[in-house]
């Protein structure tokens, strides 16, 4: 298991440091926290500006010039601190309580899903078995945030904003989670870090390119997890024209930034799940991370015990290509807003129980029926005979793979001793 220096968990340092189970636990918890936090708080300051760039080039225009240097970098964070400054206002007929509320729910729902969102491998806050059923039903959570902003605001323009707002994003986790079973099928795991891992080597061992059904599946996942975003050409919330602003019509200063800031963290856990679940995860396609190997025996003393440095630079690296796919994927979601026109409310709600609905039905079937049908014409569940299944893989690598800690022995005791 790999977590403080990518060799060891911060609870397990502090463990045998001496802290009682409690405190390693707390600060653990602490210390990961603050890591997330801070890269949860990055990732929409970039993001925001990447959209304005991208924006102005798509237009014939240069973007944020003024603040920054040439590029506009600190155009963000120059807005936020003029967020900051602005007054805090809620409507006279609102439900204070639940004015105030809704934006955070929104951000925790957006935060939560990191807790379980590997960047390396073992580089993640929280190792669940089934990560990706949680991190599911985690961003299923903003809609709670997004009801509640237009059902307290006191406003029949923000209400229908909000119901429109929740009846798109609770419709679309339907494919986006049937979008999401194609690739597990072939995995046979709801881990994110096993399936990091069995991606690893050349390009064809990404999921993606397992069959036919998985590649379409990743393209009809990132068209469902656009829109579970509420991003173009889905984005009802922008609709001025007909709703003024949405559910956040009412909202200003601070409280307006955390739903924008909600949005763009999950564009990035959307597009970090399609990367570990089609693209490969932290691997590069072309076995860079091999590299690495010579440095794996290396254990400076100078380090804590359990410390590699070749562990901590393959992770480090994986971190990084991870990053950068997300990021890649993010891209081409702004890119395509500022390319299509936004649907009409019938036309989301269509494209999404007509079409895309049916089609990850079939997806899924697919993948199930895919290896049966293999298995009677070629004799094999996989299409390239020197790969072996992925099930099989997996179970290999879990016989292989060491024990993080000694199992302690167990004292048996005959009857005689247990009746004394």
């Amino acid at each position: 298991m790999n977590g403080l220096f990518a060799a060891i968990s911060f609870r397990e340092f502090l463990d045998e440091r001496g802290f009682s189970p409690l405190w390693a636990l707390l600060i653990a918890a602490l210390i990961h926290a603050l890591i997330l936090i801070n890269l949860f708080a990055v990732l929409p300051l970039f993001y925001i500006w990447l959209e304005r760039k991208v924006a102005g080039r798509i237009q014939d225009r240069l973007g944020p010039t003024r603040v920054g240097g040439k590029f506009g970098w600190l155009q963000t964070l120059a807005d936020g601190i003029k967020l900051i400054q602005k007054e805090d206002l809620a409507p006279g007929a609102s439900d204070k309580w639940m004015f105030r509320i809704a934006p955070y729910l929104a951000v925790v729902a957006s935060f939560a899903a990191f807790m379980v969102l590997p960047f390396s491998d073992g580089w993640v806050a929280v190792t669940l078995d089934v990560g990706v059923f949680i991190i599911l039903a985690l961003m299923s959570l903003e809609v709670l945030g997004i009801i509640f902003a237009g059902y307290s605001s006191g406003s029949k323009w923000a209400l229908f904003g909000a119901m429109r707002e929740a009846a798109q994003m609770v419709s679309y986790e339907i494919p986006m989670a049937l979008c999401a079973l194609v690739p597990l099928v072939v995995a046979g795991t709801l881990n994110f870090g096993e399936l990091g891992r069995m991606q690893s080597g050349l390009i064809h061992n990404w999921l993606i390119f397992h069959d036919p059904f998985t590649f379409i599946a990743f393209f009809t996942y990132f068209t469902v997890a656009t829109a579970s975003v509420k991003r173009a050409p889905f984005d009802l919330a922008e609709a001025e024209s007909e709703l003024v602003a949405g559910f956040h019509t009412e909202y200003s200063g601070l409280r307006w930034s955390f739903f924008f800031m909600a949005e763009y963290a999950s564009m990035f856990a959307v597009s970090g799940i399609a990367v570990l679940l089609f693209l490969g995860g932290w691997h590069t396609g072309i076995d860079l991370e091999s590299g690495f190997g010579d440095l794996r025996g290396w254990q400076p003393d100078f380090i804590v015990p359990g410390f590699t440095l070749g562990n901590y630079l393959a992770n480090l690296f994986g971190a990084k290509v991870f990053i950068l796919k997300a990021c890649v994927l993010v891209f081409v979601q702004i890119w395509v807003r500022w390319t299509l026109p936004r649907l009409r409310i019938d036309q989301v709600m269509t494209t999404c129980l007509k079409y895309l609905v049916p089609i990850s039905c079939v997806l899924f079937l697919g993948a199930i029926l895919w290896p049966l049908l293999l298995a009677s014409t070629l004799k094999r569940t996989t299409i390239l005979e020197q790969s072996p299944p992925t099930g099989r893989a997996l179970i290999s690598e879990r016989r292989t793979m060491p024990e993080t800690r000694p199992v302690p022995a167990v004292a048996v005791r005959s009857p005689q001793e247990v009746a004394e």
